[in-house]
């Protein structure tokens, strides 16, 4: 099987944004792939954060990945920290990779408005995700569309590696899922921690309810007789990702009708959402009550990415001419 890489950053609880956009996906290509998944705290280190919450943020987000069906028996799952070479080939790949084309990122550019000063992290962010990626020689990696850009990055280190050093990396293929971009309950942004618009994975019924009420949903609708346009509600896409086929085309009728209310519309989601969340969170508190096990899971995973990432480092090492021992 062709081998798949993923990351995800323990910035904050997961939420269904995260589900949606990547962690189902993971789950759904476990059988198709030679699957790879990571929780990459060297990313999330780029933004300011407390010592002992990121410790338990990456334990937390390990529990909810498996408490969603990554399964340890047909994917692996570490801990990027726990394999230095991801830090030590995004050295080696930076310097084949142009600064105009890291300049270039949307995602530099949207973070660099939001702040007055950005650090070089972020800057060279893309060039650690190529080396994610690259370190294990992954040709397939799941992606939404808002990292579509620095895949495509990264297939180009990957070119201008391969040509000045000799072919090493196949290049990444993006496996574009179906919630290519899921949008914040604010309806403008995608779901973000930072931005307080997201549902997490541990919410109870009322707590989701209570963010749900308030959620935006199409502008235009601000009657009850109304009729609205559920393309442009953001509600309704959240619809298509966990309610059935027949209920998200009878919200999609009684939306362009008028026949039912944003509010009732709100309620039907809800249902389904926490029949989504349910089971993830019974198998969460499953995992709460065998102490250690989250930590073994990310301990076998590791040690058998060390293995992998020493052999592409040994390799890109003899292809660089690092390997000085190898010398007459």
């Amino acid at each position: 099987m062709k081998r798949l890489f993923s990351g995800i950053q323990p910035s904050g609880e997961l939420h269904i944004g995260n589900f949606l956009g990547a962690i189902r996906n993971w789950v759904a290509l476990q059988d198709e792939f030679e699957c790879i998944y990571s929780v990459v705290d060297y990313h999330a280190i780029t933004q300011p954060y407390e010592r002992e919450q990121m410790r338990a943020r990456v334990l937390d987000a390990a529990k909810w990945i498996l408490a969603c069906g990554v399964d340890p028996e047909r994917a692996t799952l570490f801990v990027q920290s726990d394999v230095p070479e991801h830090t030590e080939l995004a050295w080696i790949l930076g310097s084949v990779t142009p600064m105009g084309d890291l300049q270039r990122m949307t995602q530099f550019k949207e973070k660099s408005e939001q702040h007055e000063s950005v650090n070089s992290g972020l800057f060279t962010y893309p060039v650690l995700q190529a080396a994610d990626i690259v370190l294990y020689k992954a040709e397939v990696v799941p992606v939404g569309e808002d990292q579509v850009q620095h895949l495509e990055l990264a297939r180009e280190i990957v070119r201008h590696f391969n040509h000045r050093h000799g072919h090493v990396f196949p290049e990444p293929q993006a496996r574009i899922g179906k919630a290519r971009r899921i949008l914040g309950l604010d309806g403008q942004h995608k779901m973000s921690k930072s931005r307080g618009n997201t549902i997490a994975l541990s919410e109870d019924a009322a707590s989701v309810m209570g963010k749900l009420a308030p959620a935006v949903t199409d502008v235009n609708r601000k009657r009850l007789k109304d009729p609205g346009d559920p393309e442009q509600c953001n509600v309704f896409a959240l619809h298509g990702h966990l309610s059935p086929p027949e209920v998200v085309d009878d919200v999609a009728n009684a939306c362009r009708t008028a026949a039912r209310g944003c509010l009732d519309c709100k309620k039907i989601l809800h249902s389904h959402m926490m029949s989504t969340l349910a089971p993830i969170q019974a198998r969460a508190a499953e995992l709460d009550a065998q102490p250690g096990r989250v930590r073994e899971v990310l301990d076998a995973g590791a040690e058998r990415c060390r293995a992998i990432a020493r052999e592409t480092l040994r390799e890109v090492r003899d292809r660089l001419g690092l390997d000085w021992r190898a010398a007459p």
